[in-house]
């Protein structure tokens, strides 16, 4: 009785939530005088605006030789820009007290700025010249090569990032996605500016540019600025389009012997693309399967039942190229085969029989009622709104998500898992001194 009240009132709190923030705001698309198309939610109540932004170019197109290019760009775009060398322009954006962020991923670069009304005109000035206009001087590009090179030796010696690059070296074997984002000690250490300007005509186009901006800004405001931050960039640059990507067949196994008292384990096959038209309830299966945020087979049965581990996450990952049906637990040596094994038990067994009723009800409760807190700051609201974009979804997706995943019936979700659940063809990398395992 305690669980019924419970989930009764997260799903009413849930439900307001989302009544309260997703339904209060309207997304406009707005065309600046230049051609540049963004997505923007005014929000005047606080006097502040934030900014997403990406590129369609990520660091599966480093060249060979080159990984992590684009992640070392991330690192300069902050170190000086047009006549302003790296301290004064820090110092600049310190007064005018604005973030500025850039992160990549496989396949887009995105940038981050949130600024103060009354600093809008000042700060979108800077982050003009760091868009179009970055320095490469030797002192910065130095110091962000010492930070990048600490983080490439502590992934290496990581157990869990061992473990994924392994997983993707045999997944997508001789593909750009199995290379690692953040390069090599031997690729960042030999990375020269010149290798970065180049990276950087690379992704910075207008032609694959998306933009989110929520706050206090019209649509009448942000088409000039729109054209002052990015209207200054190419219109395009010569790319080799990359293939689709071919994910090998299991089963494979591949155990990397590290000496420590717990294996972290990998595993999975090949997923859908975010386009496939059963991606909601394949989506919705995934989350009762191996969920992080609701009460998953995979967990009750090998963290509740069993006792084998402290959480395990398995999902779906759709990429631009392919997609990916993966995830993680990590256990006792000792248990590596049990608990592999009861992953497979329960992946076979949602694939013969499917969940029931009253999970499939409690599972479209939770992601409804969930996806609200997605929408929590104006930050929040344009990553979403940016990511929406990437994933080729329209504008009103936000408006129709819910009733998307309300819709899903019994039947498609015993559907999916048939099509997209092969426990006998898992690919498994294991970093540790795993025993039991087959």
């Amino acid at each position: 009785m305690m669980h019924v009240a419970r989930t009764w009132l997260l799903a009413t709190f849930l439900a307001w939530a989302f009544s309260a923030a997703a339904h209060a705001f309207t997304i406009q698309e707005v065309k600046s005088p230049g051609g540049i198309t963004a997505w923007l939610v005014e929000e005047r109540a606080i006097p502040l605006m934030a900014m997403n932004f990406s590129f369609r170019s990520g660091s599966a197109e480093d060249p060979p030789g080159k990984e992590g290019a684009a992640e070392f760009l991330t690192g300069m775009m902050d170190e000086g820009a047009g006549e302003m060398l790296a301290q004064a322009f820090q110092i600049k954006r310190e007064e005018l007290s604005f973030r500025m962020s850039f992160s990549v991923d496989s396949d887009f670069f995105e940038g981050s700025f949130q600024t103060l009304t009354r600093n809008r005109t000042e700060s979108a000035e800077l982050l003009r010249l760091a868009l179009t206009a970055p320095r490469f001087d030797t002192e910065p590009l130095e110091k962000v090569r010492q930070q990048f090179l600490l983080s490439v030796k502590e992934k290496e010696q990581d157990p869990q990032s061992i473990a994924w690059r392994a997983w993707m070296q045999k997944a997508l074997p001789g593909d750009p996605y199995a290379r690692p984002d953040q390069g090599t000690e031997q690729s960042m250490g030999a990375m020269t500016a010149d290798d970065l300007r180049a990276t950087h005509r690379r992704i910075f186009t207008r032609d694959t540019l998306q933009v989110a901006v929520v706050g206090d800004i019209s649509a009448a405001e942000l088409g000039p600025l729109l054209d002052k931050v990015f209207g200054g960039l190419p219109e395009t640059a010569p790319r080799e389009a990359l293939p689709p990507a071919r994910v090998a067949q299991g089963p494979q196994l591949e155990v990397i012997a590290r000496d420590m008292p717990q294996s972290v384990i990998v595993f999975g096959h090949e997923g859908i693309l975010r386009n496939d038209p059963d991606f909601i309830p394949a989506f919705v299966m995934s989350e009762i399967l191996g969920g992080g945020g609701l009460e998953s087979w995979l967990s009750e049965e090998i963290r509740q039942k069993r006792g084998l581990t402290y959480g395990v996450s398995f999902g779906l990952s759709p990429l631009e190229r392919t997609g990916l049906y993966a995830g993680m637990l990590q256990t006792r040596n000792d248990a590596a085969g049990e608990a592999l094994a009861a992953a497979r038990e329960v992946m076979a067994r949602m694939a013969a029989e499917g969940p029931t009723q009253q999970q499939l009800d409690e599972a479209k409760t939770y992601l409804t009622g969930s996806y609200a807190l997605r929408f929590s700051s104006n930050a929040a609201i344009a990553r979403q709104l940016l990511g929406q974009q990437q994933q080729g979804l329209a504008i009103d997706y936000v408006e129709k998500r819910n009733a998307l995943v309300e819709a899903v019936t019994l039947d498609q979700v015993k559907a999916q898992a048939k099509r997209l659940l092969h426990p006998d063809r898992l690919i498994v990398t294991v970093v540790g001194r795993p025993e039991g395992l087959n």
